[in-house]
């Protein structure tokens, strides 16, 4: 008999794949390893090593198991807290809350959150308490605000092509994504492929990533010029007569216009701006055009440059173009969000929304703690929070200014956490919260089409409690009637499943999932794509999308609006994801932290030499809003005039304590905001 039992669950992290696991619980509160379910025809029994080994996590012995309070000061960590009882805590928050509102109206009152877990009840019954109490509402964009835009500007609904497709494809392009280190299911399905059909695979990104490397080909490019290489190849797919006219004239609103707007933008024009040469583009255009299997895997890279809808958009139109969204296998995958039309009514509070009551942007927290008046508007300043579910102090553009904000006096924050994190550090409440095996969720996907309902695997560690727990508390203490507060989260997760017309909470979770795939027609568009007029959108209303549309082209286009390199600032910085990371979550674990090694600054050994930079020297990057210190590593994955930062790594853990976030510009990215992550300019010298 084995020595442990195995407990069904899903991974709550932001990633699109949302596997379906089974666990290994050894005792009441302990885990071993952690599987993909073999059975699930997504996960496939696969999954990253990071959720692998999560038991480093789940037991590590930083976590927090008892309320704190702060007695010294702020950003010190854990010696400058004392433990108090969950009574103390709540009381305290509730009281803080209430004088803020007298002090300055509810939207002083600024509840904020994201994505540390996917799960429905626990990430978004926040909005619950918000809409409620009429405190400021989060527009929350620093994820998936430009690539949704770009998406849904031509395709017009968030959903596309069963990914497991992927195996019947004869030819995929992962474009602004890393699966490898992301999302590595997208790699089984792959596999399939080429195994089954000898399909090939291109990587169309800046840097040569561990999925660069197991590809065919891959077209490195200059960041943020994906719409010039996909304008350049509708060039040649027109030109060659590549294009499928017949499928244009039924799904798509302006192929003539197309055709003529993309005449003079051919490979040498794109060469001059993505740094791609002109007969590597065409040779790429005609493999495409001539696969009518071909199936683009859109990865959320496009969602952290300026011009990253645009970018989307000039990608999404390729498929349409040669009429690819018809065949088995062929079209694109961005999100299936919408397949899954889950009633949020009650975890969310809707029912008590108020649209007049501000939205601030959470990408721009630390203009909104400083009081900026673009972000404030009328309204009052932001004096009390409470967190969950992120980490802003490290995950949040421009971090020197959210440092700023949170080191203000009149600013009371409550962080519910399960390590002591750099935000944590900065707050007079921390409250110790449970991990995805201590309470109940309900979890969609993006990346596959599978709900799944989970339960507690392990009890919590100590005093830890769900956010639906602190959520509840705060609302009796604040007055607050919603039935939501008085509901546990499994009388949630089935009342939300009996309103979405889906089976109830036990019969799904004694399923494992429920497969919510639609029929071929609709994910292949044949019955018409996401607008009234069912036409693919060549021509996209952004103003339908966002208000900020100065700039964006009215036909696939490169636009220029990035933060170019210039003379004080020659070198464009990517900060992408880690491999063993994943935002912040993952950075406490030692493995993680050991195959990383530390913060690194990729370079060109010719962009090395220009600047005096030895190999594993210790350096600086920076820009107008600051410098941050790292060591160099010579590769010549990228090209001259790139560089690239792998994160994120704690702000502690850079050389001068200031982190790689540091150098992002918190500007909002067009049309409706968006964290630009990858799309920075600055120098680099020897330290």
């Amino acid at each position: 008999m084995a020595p442990f039992d195995i407990v069904p669950s899903a991974c709550p992290h932001d990633c699109p794949s949302t596997c379906a696991l089974e666990v290994e619980r050894i005792s009441p509160t302990r885990i071993g390893r952690i599987h993909g379910a073999k059975d699930n025809s997504y996960t496939a029994g696969v999954i990253c090593a990071k959720v692998a080994r999560y038991a480093e996590r789940q037991h590590h012995p930083d976590r927090l198991d008892v309320p704190l309070r702060r007695v010294g000061a702020k950003g010190v960590g854990r010696a400058a807290f004392q433990p108090i009882t969950w009574a103390q805590a709540l009381d305290e928050i509730a009281d803080r809350f209430q004088r803020a509102e007298q002090r300055h109206g509810a939207e002083a009152v600024f509840p904020y959150y994201y994505a540390g877990t996917m799960g429905l009840v626990q990430r978004d019954g926040i909005y619950r308490l918000t809409h409620e109490k009429k405190y400021s509402r989060q527009k929350s964009t620093i994820c998936v605000s430009l690539s949704d835009a770009g998406w849904q500007a031509g395709v017009g609904v968030m959903r596309g092509v069963d990914t497991r497709e992927l195996a019947e494809s004869d030819l995929i392009i992962v474009w602004g994504g890393n699966p490898v280190a992301t999302q590595v299911n997208v790699m089984t399905h792959v596999a399939r492929a080429r195994k089954a059909r000898g399909a090939k695979l291109i990587v169309v990104d800046p840097y040569r990533t561990g999925t660069a490397e197991a590809a065919d080909q891959h077209l490195m490019l200059r960041p943020g010029t994906d719409a010039a290489l996909a304008v350049a190849v509708m060039h040649v797919l027109f030109a060659e007569g590549y294009a499928d006219r017949a499928y244009l004239a039924r799904y798509a609103d302006a192929p003539d216009e197309l055709e003529r707007h993309v005449a003079n933008r051919s490979p040498e024009w794109a060469e001059g701006i993505t740094g791609i040469p002109a007969a590597t583009i065409r040779d790429f255009a005609r493999l495409y055009g001539r696969t009518k299997k071909s199936f683009i895997r859109v990865g959320y890279g496009f969602s952290r440059t300026r011009n990253g809808a645009v970018s989307l958009h000039a990608v999404s139109c390729l498929p349409t173009v040669t009429g690819a969204w018809a065949e088995k296998g062929g079209g694109a995958h961005y999100s299936n969000r919408a397949i899954y039309h889950i009633d949020n009514r009650l975890i969310m509070g809707l029912d008590l929304k108020d649209t007049s009551v501000r939205e601030l942007d959470q990408s721009r927290l630390g203009a909104v703690l400083t009081g900026d008046k673009r972000d404030l508007g009328d309204g009052p300043p932001v004096t009390a929070m409470i967190i969950q579910n992120t980490n802003p102090m490290n995950v949040c553009p421009n971090s020197n200014l959210v440092r700023q904000g949170f080191l203000r006096d009149d600013l009371f924050v409550a962080v519910h956490e399960q390590f002591m994190t750099e935000t944590a550090a900065m707050a007079d409440i921390v409250l110790p919260a449970t991990t995805f095996l201590e309470h109940d969720d309900i979890y969609r996907a993006s990346g596959h089409t599978h709900l799944q309902v989970t339960r507690k695997v392990v009890e919590s560690l100590g005093e830890a409690r769900p956010n639906h727990f602190v959520l509840s508390e705060l609302a009796k203490r604040l007055g607050c009637h919603h039935p939501g507060f008085s509901m546990t989260e499994w009388e949630i997760i089935d009342e939300t499943l009996k309103l979405s017309g889906h089976p109830d909470a036990q019969t799904l979770y004694a399923a494992r999932w429920k497969d919510c795939v639609l029929d071929f027609e609709t994910t292949h568009f044949l019955n018409g794509f996401g607008h009234p007029d069912k036409k693919f959108r060549f021509k996209p209303d952004w103003a339908a999308i966002g208000p900020d549309i100065e700039g964006l082209p009215s036909l696939p286009d490169y636009a220029p609006l990035n933060d170019a390199a210039t003379a004080e600032h020659p070198l464009r910085l990517v900060t992408a994801p880690a491999r063993q990371f994943l935002n912040s979550t993952f950075t406490p674990t030692p493995t993680s932290r050991a195959r990383e090694g530390r913060p690194t600054l990729l370079i060109h050994p010719d962009d090395a030499a220009r600047y005096a930079i030895a190999d594993g020297a210790e350096i600086e990057v920076g820009n107008r809003q600051g410098v941050v210190g790292l060591h160099a590593k010579f590769f010549d994955g990228l090209l001259p005039g790139v560089v690239v930062i792998e994160s994120l790594w704690g702000n502690a853990d850079f050389r001068g304590g200031l982190g790689v976030n540091t150098l992002v510009s918190d500007e909002a990215g067009k049309p409706d905001g968006g964290a630009v992550f990858h799309d920075t300019a600055v120098w680099v010298r020897p330290a």
